[in-house]
């Protein structure tokens, strides 16, 4: 069977307008296994995010300082389709990344969201700790959440400060583990917690935990906080996950329990995470989260040491990137500000 040329160029132009829409539909439809990151919000830890206070402390020296410290995020993009996943990349604005790198397969995208905001609150028990110990301030063992229909309901409120159990004294996590682990579900316990001025025996029956009937189970999530009962901080930073926010909320919490200001008139951003003692860790995204600090204003950004090849690949005009070691390194580098001394850059 033969066509006539007419026939067959309507033919050829029917196959590819079919293709040509398949492909549309395809483009436009089928999700790829790819995330995009880009820059993402900026946060000013010494101000107000959705209409919270995102550092709080109780009894502050300075509880307005002036300036901006902010902590930086990336934005993360999901299900993408080939069309998006093209046109972030043209755009030279975002990065693709394997989707398994950040939701791995055997996790739920809840699971892996748990994660992130159980980083989050890790990171904020470290920055009150690692603030702490940088202004000399003892810190004591606190009652962080209290299980609603645990044994301790009722009896312990968070934010009490742990003195003693049962006559032991307790100084950390470690010393109330091992005194519980000397108890049985159903024994009663003698509790001494600080209250703010007043000092509480609280007697406590204790329960069996939901994974092992035989140990017992207080009901409260322990965490390490100023030791002065004056002394409470709140963290409010809605949304935001993981550990990165760590320096910049550790500064936060300094900037408003000294007196004066710690950017001394700059806009200073930043990221990294913190330990306890105050050492600064590396995080994901850098580059994306010095072009939102751009963006938003900064001219100063306090880079982690183990960041700083991967920022001074593509660094915005106008930021000055300061390395950062530690948290001592953070504040020596901030006091330099309003002067000519030099700063250790990237």
């Amino acid at each position: 069977m033969t066509f006539k040329p007419a026939h067959r160029r309507i033919i050829t132009l029917s196959v590819g307008v079919v293709l040509l829409v398949a492909f549309i539909v395809a483009g436009s439809t089928l999700r790829v296994p790819y995330i995009a990151l880009g820059p993402g919000v900026t946060v000013n830890t010494l101000g107000d995010f959705e209409g919270k206070r995102v550092v709080k402390v109780s009894d502050a020296v300075d509880p307005n300082p002036k300036g901006n410290l902010n902590l930086t995020t990336v934005s993360l993009y999901d299900g993408l389709t080939l069309f998006d996943a093209l046109g972030m990349w043209i755009s030279g604005s975002y990065e693709l990344a394997p989707r398994d790198l950040y939701y791995p397969p055997d996790q739920t995208v809840e699971q892996v969201q748990e994660q992130n905001t159980a980083q989050m609150a890790g990171s904020e028990a470290n920055a009150t700790m690692a603030a702490m110990q940088y202004l000399n301030k003892p810190v004591a063992l606190g009652v962080g959440d209290v299980a609603k229909k645990g044994p301790s309901a009722g009896k312990l409120l968070p934010s009490d400060r742990v003195i003693s159990v049962d006559g032991t004294p307790i100084n950390g996590p470690q010393a109330l583990f091992d005194v519980l682990a000397k108890k049985k579900p159903g024994d009663e316990i003698a509790v001494v917690v600080q209250r703010r001025a007043e000092r509480l025996t609280q007697q406590v029956t204790l329960g069996a935990r939901p994974d092992d009937a035989e140990r017992p189970y207080l009901g409260i999530t322990p965490q390490m906080v100023p030791a002065d009962p004056n002394t409470n901080i709140v963290y409010s930073v809605g949304a935001i996950g993981g550990p990165s926010a760590g320096l910049m909320l550790t500064l936060s919490v300094i900037d408003q329990m000294t007196p004066g200001n710690l950017t001394h008139g700059k806009f200073v951003a930043g990221t990294g995470t913190i330990d306890p003692s105050g050492k600064v860790g590396p995080i994901g995204g850098i580059e994306h989260k010095i072009k939102a600090a751009r963006d938003a204003g900064a001219t100063v950004f306090l880079v982690p040491a183990d960041n700083c090849a991967a920022a001074t690949s593509d660094t915005p005009d106008g930021v000055e990137l300061v390395k950062v070691e530690n948290l001592t390194g953070a504040m020596d580098a901030l006091a330099t500000l309003d002067t000519d001394k030099s700063r250790p850059s990237c």
